[in-house]
Order: structure tokens, then sequence, then C-alpha cells
């Protein structure tokens, strides 16, 4: 409690020192004539004093109010200007109805204060502005006979005295139901006694008059709060809706100020509660609305298949394919995907499956997605998904190309599929297991061979007997799974013989070299060299390696020039 004591000199000296501030500027009288007689006058927020008024003011634009509890109070800015006094009238409209118990009164007494004064000091009930005026000091000072009383809910009551602009005394009065406490505001002291007055009283108005006696009636301040809904999530709306009576201020937490009664859509990052201060005259009410936020978030990701196959031959992929992320997640408003960045909240996303590696050898990895959603709110959650990769990366097949070597008129009109001998048959086997695998790297690709005849004989004869052999040649890679289509056959006799010096090269390069009899029988090897099928892999254009087979078993029977006999073929088939 504090305790302000204004002496009766210092009154004077400050009634005083605002007559000489008026009298050094030009002034004008300000005449206010109210309804009902006890209405309080305000000036520019000073205490006047009650009744009909005539203060003298500086010239320009003073605020005025006319203050009654219990009626609805006058406010208005009214200008001055020099010339006649301004004069304004004020009927104050009554306002609320009774008001119910329980009840406890306030005494205030002037006590040393009261020597030579009036009494007209205005009295504050739980706030420091006019809105708060419940009366004057001279309505509320006796108990002898008449009713002069200031009658209040029970509670704590932060009353203010004022006078002329200035605070005369102000402090916290605890009053009971069916309690009078009495205040002397010169010194501070109080005295509680029992009003059994208050017991008898249901209702008051809230400003009653008479003869020696005022009795006013402060209302309770009521508030409430709510909150709908009271459960959202992260980003959702609420709805807070306030009401109050009997109130002047009002006020949220974290919104303030408000209005005495309003309504607002919030959106809180976290379970907040919102409390309504309501005050007035009768005091100060608080309650509370919470909204709870739900900041949980729930997610899933999901990859289809589980796992995926990658073959590549090499700069071609044979086999590959994708995977299917599916994800959604509630209550977040921001996603991201590892590796693939930011995504929506839900979706879905076809993913290519490609390995990391990029050396031959086989693949079997595993790629890791991480999902994290979030909200505004500081909820999170992260889901994972993985997606494994098997196969091989594989370099391009080799195809193994030699040239095909048959043996002195093989094979014959009467057997064409003769002559074709052992070590010919596994040089072809090779050619069309690489060939086959090469198909994969480019299904394209096909063979083209080319048959020839040493020069003797006539051109007819050589050019059927090129024929057989080429679709000797043929007909053994179809066997062994070629597709026919996959093999062009050219036939050309004995043209394009290979020239002696290109055979001599070529024996030189030879890494199987020849026994000494081929070398010193060059002819029988020129003429070797020439019955033979060369085979091409397009579309590389890349030929056949003309190497003789000279270290094969069965090398003498293809060198030698005169025809071999049917059995030594048959046998070395």
């Amino acid at each position: 409690m504090r305790l302000a004591v204004v002496k009766l000199h210092c009154a004077v000296l400050f009634a005083a020192a605002f007559a000489v501030l008026a009298n050094a500027q030009e002034t004008q009288k300000l005449k206010v004539y109210v309804y009902p007689d006890e209405a309080y006058t305000f000036v520019d927020g000073r205490a006047i004093g009650p009744g009909n008024r005539t203060v003298k003011l500086p010239l320009g634009t003073h605020n005025l109010i006319v203050a009654n509890y219990g009626f609805k109070f006058f406010q208005q800015d009214v200008a001055l200007d020099s010339g006649k006094p301004t004069i304004v009238k004020v009927n104050l409209e009554p306002s609320g109805g009774d008001v119910s118990g329980p009840f406890g009164r306030i005494q205030l007494e002037l006590g040393a204060l009261s020597l030579g004064d009036a009494g007209d000091h205005a009295v504050l009930l739980n706030g420091k502005t006019a809105n708060y005026f419940v009366g004057h000091i001279d309505e509320f000072n006796n108990d002898i006979g008449w009713h002069q009383e200031l009658v209040v809910p029970p509670g704590n009551h932060k009353v203010t005295v004022t006078r002329r602009g200035q605070e005369v005394w102000s402090g916290t009065i605890s009053v009971a139901a069916n309690q009078r406490v009495i205040v002397n505001i010169s010194n501070g002291s109080q005295k509680v006694k029992d009003w059994p007055r208050g017991n008898e009283l249901k209702s008051l108005h809230r400003f009653s008059a008479g003869t020696a006696s005022t009795t006013v009636a402060v209302a309770p301040v009521s508030s409430e709060i709510s909150a709908s809904p009271s459960r959202i999530d992260c980003g959702q709306p609420s709805l807070l809706k306030w009401t109050s009576a009997e109130t002047i201020d009002a006020d949220i937490s974290g919104m303030s100020p408000v209005p005495v009664s309003g309504d607002k859509t919030i959106s809180p990052k976290q379970t907040t509660a919102y409390e309504f201060t309501a005050t007035g005259p009768g005091g100060m009410t608080k309650s509370t609305a919470t909204v709870d936020v739900n900041t949980a978030v729930q997610s899933s990701l999901n990859a289809t298949p589980a796992e995926v196959r990658y073959r590549k031959i090499g700069d071609k992929v044979i086999e590959s394919g994708d995977a299917t992320l599916s994800w959604s997640s509630s209550n977040a408003d921001q996603a991201s995907l590892v590796p693939l960045g930011s995504i929506e909240t839900r979706g879905s996303k076809s993913v290519p499956m490609i390995p990391t590696q990029t050396s031959d050898g086989p693949v079997d990895e595993t790629v890791k997605y991480t999902l994290t959603a979030t909200n505004a709110c500081g909820g999170a959650e992260t889901k994972t998904a993985s997606v494994r990769i098997t196969g091989s990366i594989e370099p391009i097949p080799e195809v193994l190309l030699k040239s095909v070597y048959f043996p002195t008129e093989y094979p014959t009109k009467a057997d064409p599929s003769s002559g074709l001998l052992k070590s010919q048959r596994e040089a072809l086997t090779t050619l069309a297991a690489g060939f086959t695998k090469y198909l994969e790297y480019d299904p394209g690709a096909k063979l083209t061979l080319s048959a020839y005849a040493d020069k003797r004989g006539a051109n007819s004869y050589n050019q059927s007997l090129s024929e057989r052999r080429v679709q000797r040649v043929k007909e053994f890679l179809v066997y062994q799974g070629i597709a026919e289509d996959k093999v062009d056959a050219s036939a050309f006799g004995d043209d394009k013989q290979l020239e002696k010096s290109t055979v001599i090269e070529l024996q030189t390069q030879n890494p199987e070299r020849p026994p000494e009899t081929r070398v010193q029988n060059f002819r029988a090897t020129w003429l070797a060299y020439n019955r033979r099928v060369d085979v091409v892999l397009l579309p590389t254009n890349r030929e056949s390696l003309k190497f003789y087979p000279n270290s094969s078993p069965d090398s003498q029977i293809l060198w030698q020039s005169a025809k071999p006999q049917l059995s030594a073929i048959q046998q070395s088939q």
C-alpha cells in the first residue's frame, strides 16, 4: 500500500500555481452543467469536481469527461477560443441494471485533510483513468443515519483518490462480504467492522442519491474465453472468442490490447494457454482457453520393386529397370527425399536404378532413400526405403574371327557336308559362341562369309567348289545356333587370289610357325592359303585372321596339294 498525504497548504499552493499559469496565458471559461447533480467533471484527465462547474482554461482544445457510476459517461473534445465562455450541458443517461450481492463496503474519510476541504476528491476503483470513476469522497465518508456508501464485490480493490490532477492517496483494500472497511486517506489507516446491512441486501441500484445520502453499488467484472477447436494440427486455425461484462480494459496474453469482447482466428505453433484478463471498477477477472497443438508428423515411404536387375555390355545398357517411390505425410508442410531433394508432402516418382559402379564385374548395390517430413511447429519424422541393384557390367564380347580352310577339292559335289575338318570346326564353334554373346551387345550385328578356291581347275568348277565351301560354313554356324538371316554368304571361285607376297607376309606374322617342308614347297602353301572362307563382322567390318593353322593336327591334310582320300577326311572330321 502506498500512502500519499497532501497537506492543506500544498493544495493551496497547487491552486495558486494553476491560477498563475492560467493568468499567464490567454484563457477562457468552460461552464459545464450536469445531470445528475452528483456527476463529476474531468478536464484533460484531471479531476475537477462534482456538480455544475466553471473552469478557466487556456485557449485550445480540451478533453471533457463527465462521469457518474450507473450512467453512460460523456466524453467530448471542446475547442476554446477567445470570446465568450463556452457552455456544455450534459444530461447523462442511466446505464446497466441492478447489482446483485454478495456485497462489501468501503468507507473513505479525509481525516486530517478534511480541514477546509470540500471532499470533492474523485475516487477511482481498480484503475487510474476517468473510466474507473465510481464517485467522490463526499459520497462515501460517513455512516451516521444516512447511507453514504461505496458498495463493492468482495475481494481486493485498488483505490485511487485524485483531485485537480494530483493523486492524493492510493492503496489496496481487502473487503470481505458483509464487512465495512474504513480508510483514513490522510494516514492510510484502515479499520474493519461488520456490516449487517450487507447481509440484508439482495440487489442494489448502481446509483442512488437522496438528501445527504448516496449509494454506489459497483458491479463485479465477469469474463469468458473459449477456443474452437481446442485441439489442432500444426498450421490449422482455431477461433478464439471472448466476452466480458463491466469491463474497461481487456488483455489477452500475447495479443494485447483487445476489445472487451471479440474473436480472432489464431494458429499457434505450440500448445498455448491464452489468458484473458478483464478489468473494470468491479475488479479483475482472469479466464483461460488452451489450444493444444499436435506437432507430431506421420509419414511413410515405400519403394517397389525392392530389387532391380541391371546389365551393361560395353557402352550399352542391356537390362535396367525403374523403382517407384511412393510417400505420404500428414501434419507436415515441408518434405525432402534424399538424394532427390525437396518434394511435395505426398506423391510418387519413378526413379531409374543405375549403379555407381563403372568397372567390369558383378553388380550388387543398395540405394537408400530417406524421407524427412517437417512442420513449422518443430515436428519431424524420418522414414527410409531401399532398392537393391543386382546384375553385371561386362566388356564387349570378343568374337574370334579366323578364316576357315578346306582340303583340296572339298567339299565334294557328291558329299557337300565333307571337308570341314576338326580344327576348323573348333574355330567355327568358338566364333559362333562369341558372336552369340556379341548379339546381346549389338542385336543388329551380322556375319559375312566369302569363300575361295585355289586357281587350279576350271573357273566354273572353282565357282561351284567355293559355293559348297561357303554353304558348308553357313550350315555349321546355323547348327551352332546362329540365325540364318544373321549370316550372308558369297562365293568368288578362283577370283581374288591372295598374292604370293601377301602369303609370305602372313607366314612371317603367323604365330604358328610352319614345318620346313612347307617353307620349301611355297607353291603348295600359297595354294592352301587360297582354299578358305573369310569372315567379316558387321557393322564393324572387322575381318578374320588369315593365319594358316600350321600347328593343328589336321593341318597336313589341309595343306597337301593332292586331293586327300575320303577316309582321311572322314577320320579328321
